[in-house]
């Protein structure tokens, strides 16, 4: 599939302040390292809105016809899309309302209410932003549970890593929160490479034989029926070189999640807390948008076995 850099930031952005600002739910309710004040707690929970916010309206322009964005919200029933839709409709207001409640110091009952309605709607919304992609059995590669099981674990990685730098930056006992971060960090990172081997499996690849149904002998295409490059070939025929691929992958390790293990435990030891801290957050969006990018990027769709591919 054509990765398509609106998307990618969509994805990217939005899942960062889906999960920061549900563990920033959880850093409230158990005052973890002494506690936000009122004033950080806000801020923090306005940065993940505003990332969340500036990720959905991205998502639009990887429409034809921006105007028409609104027909997403139709299908509900059937349509994972139209669910992501809503559900983050439906999250705003019960965000903003919590974050009132910490400001006005509502009763506790209210703003833990709140609180824990906002942060289960945050993961239903990002859950709902994988199954977009694994639901579609057409893509081998994005046809597994894994999908969802990658995108929550990925966001919550980089919420986590903007959580310890609010942390660092409060003054907060940073403890709990290099902890959280380290487990996070540590369970995408065993999702991703269990997702990479899994795709690699050819046993499971769709050839043209299962296309065709003609698994006695050795299927060509003898002509694709077009001399240039279609929308199908375009949108959906992207290919990357495995070499490139492999490299890619070692970027997605080494920045989105070696680099930041290696700041935590510099946060740890206080050595250069706030730049450590800096460095952990920054790496593990940028390491999580290179593996965006690879995610899209690998996605091979059946329709490429109808245009000359052997298999997908």
């Amino acid at each position: 599939m054509h990765p398509a850099f609106s998307v990618i930031f969509f994805t990217v952005a939005s899942g960062a302040g889906f999960g920061l600002i549900s563990l920033l739910f959880i850093a409230d309710t158990f005052n973890l390292g002494g506690g936000f004040s009122r004033e950080q707690l806000v801020v923090g929970g306005l940065i993940a809105m505003g990332l969340i916010v500036f990720g959905l309206l991205s998502s639009t322009f990887h429409l034809a016809n921006p105007k028409n964005a609104w027909r997403a919200f139709s299908r509900f029933r059937t349509s994972w899309l139209s669910r992501e839709g809503v559900f983050a409709v439906v999250f705003m207001p019960l965000a903003l309302i919590y974050l009132v409640c910490i400001w006005f110091d509502a009763p506790l009952w209210l703003r833990e209410t709140f609180g824990f309605l906002t942060a289960v709607l945050a993961w239903i919304t990002v859950f709902s932003t994988g199954m977009i992609y694994a639901c579609l059995k057409t893509i081998r590669q994005w046809n597994t549970p894994l999908v969802p099981a990658n995108y929550l674990a990925l966001g919550y990685a980089s919420g986590s890593l903007l959580l310890l730098l609010g942390a660092v930056y409060a003054g907060l006992d940073t403890t709990p929160y290099i902890a959280m971060s380290a487990l996070i960090v540590s369970i995408a990172a065993v999702l991703k490479a269990i997702y990479y081997f899994w795709i690699r499996s050819p046993g499971l690849t769709p050839t043209i034989n299962t296309a065709t149904g003609l698994t006695r002998a050795k299927v060509k295409l003898l002509d694709t029926g077009h001399t240039h490059g279609t929308f199908l070939t375009q949108e959906f025929g992207f290919q990357i070189a495995r070499q490139k691929a492999g490299l890619l992958k070692a970027v997605v390790f080494v920045l989105g999640f070696a680099l930041p293990g290696l700041m935590l435990v510099w946060v740890f030891n206080q050595h250069g807390g706030q730049t450590a801290a800096i460095v952990a957050a920054f790496a593990g969006i940028a390491g999580a948008a290179v593996e965006r990018w690879l995610f899209f990027a690998e996605a091979r769709h059946v329709v490429n076995l109808y245009h000359g591919a052997q298999r997908c």
